[in-house]
């Protein structure tokens, strides 16, 4: 191809691609190139290509190296469902979730059990992504062994770039076949029929720029003239029980069912144990921050179930500068342009600090299930994407407690009037409360549904008899005390 017919094809496909852009705009969904391979200054080159042909403003490039301390702090796909981009808008990823298992395998720090773990949760995050409807492009640029040498050498050879050599780029060359077998042993893994791979030939520049760029194109005008995002199905996966599901308590009874919401605790009796837990929790507390141990409580529950008043309970003990309380509500315009789980990926903490959530990402099966908030795609496949959020969560070492606070219907309705009489609670009771109070066996059903299938060995559900307050509160602080002790030992 000449340079002049070049021009001539990369023009009218420039012009193409800003009018694409401009109609993504106001689409309901958002795109992620992720530009991968062993042609690094070919990656580099077509990065500032993409943004020569389009409008900038929509397009938002996001590099990732080595993890900063404050990444390192977090599960390693924090970073990366911080940069996503929002609906509407486009984003280039380079040196994205895939470089790291690449190089450690390369490099021989993991072996190949480790890699295709590494594998498999690459494989359920751009499934997430693709569920949600992120156009999803994964562009592999390959150079054989001959045309990574003649590359390295014309880069070196020129003043101007040879600074950009690195010690890394030699020793892929010299460790070709090696690095090759890792790359088809990846490539291979990460290549689903939801997110599939496209090698593209990078020997010639001009050639695999017109090849991205139209495919880019293509995918978005098919997208787009389809009527914004198509609906999903659901996958056999969202219909299953998880193996590690409770199991049913009492015969014939739910879980929720078979709690005996009549024990009580004398208030004489409650102030002693809630002055030990508190006691005990303050020291617990300070010895967590201090040995890096992160707390995640998050509280879910039936309306003026106590929820509050437990994490007001456990507040008390700790050091303000230690901890942080997020009450959720209904998202804003920022969060519902991307993935329910984005805005509570934002709020992990810090090693050593603690986060207790006044509901949590339960709502998706929960609220917005019963109330029709969310499509029955979306809330079905919700339970593998919450198993596999908690399971990051947990494996980075993040002690998770999922409480439930269980009460009666007919408890609900004195503690709501008497919200109603007492002036400094009346700003708690809307309509709202009594119309959902009107929907309790829906709600019943999909929190019963909700614990028996995201309850797991690593992140359990510990289930709270909540008809007495000063019964809920100590049994919530003993057991986080438990698990602080259990984990600290």
């Amino acid at each position: 191809m000449s340079k002049t017919e070049y021009q001539g094809q990369a023009g009218e496909l420039r012009a193409r691609l800003v009018q694409a852009q401009y109609r993504l705009k106001d689409a309901d969904f958002a795109a992620i190139i992720v530009i991968a391979g062993n042609d690094n200054f070919g990656r580099n080159d077509l990065i500032h290509v993409l943004h020569e042909w389009m409008d900038p403003r929509f397009l938002e490039t996001r590099s990732f190296g080595h993890p900063t301390d404050e990444e390192k702090e977090r599960p390693p796909f924090w970073r990366y469902w911080r940069a996503l981009p929002p609906k509407g808008r486009i984003g280039i990823f380079y040196g994205s979730w895939v470089r790291r298992p690449l190089m450690d395998r390369i490099d021989g720090l993991i072996d190949d059990a480790a890699l295709d773990d590494a594998i498999r949760e690459i494989n359920n995050f751009e499934k997430l992504l693709v569920d949600d409807g992120t156009l999803l492009f994964k562009f592999w640029l390959h150079l054989s062994e001959e045309e990574l040498g003649k590359r390295l050498e014309a880069v070196r050879g020129d003043p101007q770039t040879a600074s950009q050599v690195s010690r890394r780029d030699v020793d892929l060359l010299e460790g070709y076949d090696r690095a090759l077998a890792v790359y088809e042993r990846f490539v291979g893994g990460t290549s689903t029929a939801e997110a599939p791979w496209m090698i593209v030939d990078g020997s010639h520049a001009g050639t695999r720029n017109l090849t991205i760029g139209r495919t880019v194109l293509d995918a978005l005008r098919r997208r787009l003239d389809a009527g914004q995002t198509p609906p999903c199905t659901p996958s056999a996966d969202s219909a299953a029980e998880p193996s590690t599901a409770p199991k049913m308590s009492g015969e014939g009874r739910g879980l929720l069912d078979a709690l005996d919401l009549t024990q009580t605790l004398p208030k004489g009796e409650y102030q002693k144990r809630l002055e030990r837990y508190q006691a005990k929790l303050h020291g617990l507390g300070q010895t967590a921050f201090e040995q890096g141990l992160t707390s995640i409580l998050l509280f879910e529950g039936w309306d003026a179930s106590g929820k509050g008043g437990a994490i007001r309970r456990i507040a008390r003990t700790l050091d303000p500068r230690d901890y942080r309380m997020i009450a959720i509500a209904a998202p804003n315009d920022e969060e519902r342009a991307r993935h329910y789980l984005w805005r509570f990926w934002r709020h992990i903490p810090p090693r050593g600090r603690i986060r207790l959530f006044d509901r949590s990402w339960y709502g998706r099966v929960l609220v917005e299930r019963v109330e029709g908030f969310a499509a029955e795609h979306e809330w079905r496949r919700a339970y593998k994407e919450i198993r596999d959020f908690e399971e990051q969560l947990v494996r980075h070492g993040i002690l998770l407690l999922k409480f439930w606070l269980h009460i009666d219907p007919q408890e609900q309705l004195r503690r709501f009037r008497q919200r109603e009489r007492t002036p400094f609670k009346q700003h708690k009771m809307s309509e709202e409360d009594y119309r959902n109070r009107r929907k309790w066996d829906a709600y019943e059903a999909a929190a019963e549904e909700m614990v028996r299938r995201t309850g797991t060995d690593a992140a359990p559900w510990h289930l709270i008899e909540a008809n007495d307050k000063r019964h809920a509160r100590v049994k919530v602080l003993r057991i986080y005390c438990q698990e602080l002790e259990r984990r600290l030992a």
